[in-house]
């Protein structure tokens, strides 16, 4: 038995050094030197330098000088990164039906010049994580007239602070093309006085 319990021990050491502290430390030392902004959060800073975000995770914007995100399922709390996750509500529970409906009638309310077009669904439904800082850009040009009438500015400006941040589909094939809310709504904030 002795025999068996020294290489045993041996083993398991060596393996906790290499694989507990070891392997940890050079996965982390290479994902700094070659994705730097990504290992250190991509944290997005205001005007004064000030951490205010990420532009991996959504924030919850509801004034109507600032554009609106995917809604966020996570608890207690909407962008809850410790409580990531989708609903898990299916296509026909009642509660998602009548959480959509609810959405869609504050986005009517918010917009109202859009009354009969139809509101994207990334607007009105959580993503998977529910931490999505992304929209569409049907998303985003939908709430575009609600921004610039809030905000006091041209219409064209807006649009122009979407065009900056729109992100194109992943290597030319993969998704649509999508916005940074987060990012865009910092833009427009230094951008703007009102």
């Amino acid at each position: 038995m002795k025999s068996l319990v020294r290489p045993a021990v041996s083993l398991f050491l060596l393996l906790s050094l290499l694989m507990g502290i070891v392997y940890p430390i050079l996965v982390t030392g290479v994902a700094k030197a070659a994705f730097a902004p990504q290992a250190g959060g991509s944290v997005l800073l205001d005007k004064g330098g000030k951490a205010v975000g990420s532009s991996l995770i959504g924030q919850n914007f509801s004034d109507p000088k600032h554009f609106w995100g995917r809604p966020s399922a996570t608890s207690p709390m909407p962008y809850n990164g410790a409580g990531s996750g989708g609903s898990n509500l299916g296509p026909l529970n009642p509660a998602l039906i009548d959480a959509v409906k609810s959405r869609v009638e504050a986005l009517r309310a918010a917009d109202p010049g859009h009354d009969n077009a139809p509101v994207p669904v990334d607007l009105v439904t959580a993503s998977g994580s529910g931490l999505d800082p992304h929209i569409s850009l049907a998303a985003a040009e939908y709430q575009a007239a609600r921004v610039a009438l809030a905000r006091g500015i041209a219409p064209d400006a807006v649009k122009a602070a979407i065009a900056r941040h729109t992100e194109g589909r992943l290597f030319d094939l993969l998704g649509e093309a999508r916005v940074n809310v987060v990012e865009l709504n910092l833009d427009l904030d230094a951008n703007t006085q009102r």
